[in-house]
């Protein structure tokens, strides 16, 4: 898609100019493939609010939530109740740690982090049902949540960009 501008150099003259929007340079895909592809997204992914959200609930979540990072990024903090198997160990170790039946949420430290994308994979590969966290540990304690390091517990303030001030939930 183009867009004409008119630009005015001087009082007299006029010229015109092609200008390509970068936004558009490639068209939106379909209706109906933009909703294929964001319901499959939602299958993959689960927001750190939401499961934040279910895991304060005072049922049980359905899930367990999983940290594949190294053991001392564990010990640096982690999501209270989460189950520590860094990525390298789950071929080993996750049919002992981790029961099929019970779909899996991986996380590591963030967003510039694929680490839980490779823990879901290593799941998956065996058999098990994940989901990958979205915006890791990090997101979890900018967003204000409760979490353990080796020394206890710990709440930092919501970061007011990542989560709302005033309000439960942002509306998403």
């Amino acid at each position: 898609m183009t867009v004409t501008a008119d630009t005015t150099a001087t009082s007299t003259a006029t010229t015109s100019a092609t200008v390509t929007n970068p936004v558009l340079r490639v068209a939106p895909a379909s209706p109906a493939a933009a909703a294929a592809y964001f319901g499959a997204s939602l299958a993959f992914h689960a927001d750190v609010s939401d499961v934040a959200a279910a895991l304060a609930a005072d049922v049980d979540p359905g899930f367990v939530v999983l940290d594949s990072r190294s053991t001392e990024s564990w010990d640096q903090g982690h999501v209270p109740g989460a189950i520590h198997l860094p990525t390298a160990l789950i071929a080993e170790q996750a049919e002992q740690l981790l029961d099929k039946s019970v779909p899996v949420v991986t996380y590591c430290w963030g967003p510039g982090c694929n680490g839980a994308t490779r823990a879901a994979l290593a799941l998956a590969e065996l058999g098990f049902q994940v989901k990958e966290m979205l915006g890791g540990f990090e997101y979890w304690v900018r967003e204000g949540f409760e979490f353990e390091t080796w020394e206890g517990r710990e709440r930092r303030a919501a970061d007011p960009l990542t989560a709302p001030v005033d309000a439960e939930d942002c509306g998403c």
